[in-house]
């Protein structure tokens, strides 16, 4: 399943700052849905030869067991015990990346009991060093973390994104139907009363409305490479 497993692709450009602090430098990245963050983090970890861990796959995987299982979201003991059962090998089958996996991953991930559950997980996997994606990962799973990036784009230029991305895997949505999709989603992580989605205040802004792959890589780059040289952290 795409976020569970470590990437490790160490990049073969030149040597960084970061990469001279040893394999435990912790990376944390937040941002809503279809922000870029995702393809931004795998990019950063193969550059710097560590594991990356899409946060957002361990909540879609427990919506997923649940809506698999016939249960709804919305049942506590149902998520929560999807949850402990989390197995990365055991549900390679589910559909995580459905409309429906996003909906029931927004559900489950404002319960304080599933969050608990799998804030272990998270923090587990960072311990010798990673680059973490998701909505709290500064300000909750790793507050400590060496660098931290929160990645923002407009609404519309998500939209087209996430459209893209689910046109192309043959599911049949429009723009609008995204659009209006991610802003319910939007409203319910900011407003969670559990871990809402929020930038750290030691966080730097990177907002990629205007900018491809390339180019969102190449900043992260320049603020991480900076923030080293400075010795903040």
């Amino acid at each position: 399943m795409p976020g569970f497993s470590p990437e490790i692709e160490p990049d073969s450009g030149p040597s960084s700052n970061i990469r001279h602090r040893g394999p435990a430098v912790r990376i944390a990245i937040d941002g809503p849905a279809a922000s870029g963050k995702g393809t931004l983090s795998r990019r950063l970890a193969a550059h710097y030869g560590i594991p990356h861990l899409d946060t957002g796959s361990l909540y879609r995987a427990v919506g997923a067991m649940v809506l698999a299982a016939g249960g709804h979201p919305s049942d506590p003991a149902a998520a929560l015990g999807a949850a402990r059962r989390l197995d990365p090998d055991a549900v390679e089958a589910l559909d995580i990346r459905s409309s429906e996996a996003g909906r029931a991953a927004s559900i489950v991930a404002a319960m304080p009991e599933v969050r608990a559950e799998l804030l272990r997980y998270q923090r587990r996997f960072a311990k010798g060093g990673a680059v973490l994606d998701g909505r709290d990962i500064g300000t909750v799973v790793l507050p400590d973390a060496d660098v931290k990036l929160f990645v923002v784009a407009s609404a519309e230029a998500r939209a087209r994104r996430r459209g893209a991305e689910l046109r192309a895997a043959g599911t049949d949505i429009s723009d609008a139907a995204v659009l209006a999709d991610l802003t319910e989603r939007d409203a319910r992580d900011s407003g969670r009363t559990v871990s809402p989605l929020a930038r750290a205040a030691d966080a730097h802004l990177l907002d990629t409305t205007d900018l491809d792959i390339e180019a969102a890589f190449q900043a992260a780059l320049a603020l991480i490479e900076g923030r080293h040289r400075t010795g903040a952290g």
